[in-house]
């Protein structure tokens, strides 16, 4: 099993910044690709993922605003967030795949960002 803990959340004015952590831990050798996910009200979608050699995919949303970066030898990854807009608003989830096409989950950090 893996375990993911996430952090960094908070109350942040529009234009500001925040920066996620993620940190991995049990069976992590299994883990191929982590990102985020976040859930707004009505809503879900992925804002961003990293694979195991670097390669990055953005939600159409943050594209250009966040970017997420991956440290292997801590097992941790990170979403630098610029630029935040009220919209951001929502509950982060760290999120990564592992084999046999396994999703694990973190249990989410709340980013809340005031107009």
């Amino acid at each position: 099993q893996v375990q993911l803990v996430e952090s960094g959340g908070g109350l942040v004015q529009a234009g500001g910044s925040l920066r996620l952590a993620c940190a991995a831990s049990g069976s992590v050798s299994s883990i191929d690709v982590m990102g985020w996910y976040r859930q707004a009200p009505g809503q879900r979608e992925l804002v961003a993922r990293i694979s195991s050699d670097g390669s990055t995919n953005y939600g159409d949303t943050v594209k250009g605003r966040f970017t997420i970066s991956r440290d292997n030898a801590k097992n941790t990854v990170y979403l630098q967030m610029n630029s935040l807009k009220p919209e951001d608003t929502a509950v982060y989830y760290c999120a990564a795949l592992g084999t046999r096409s396994k999703f694990y989950w973190g249990q989410g950090t709340r980013v809340t960002v005031s107009s």
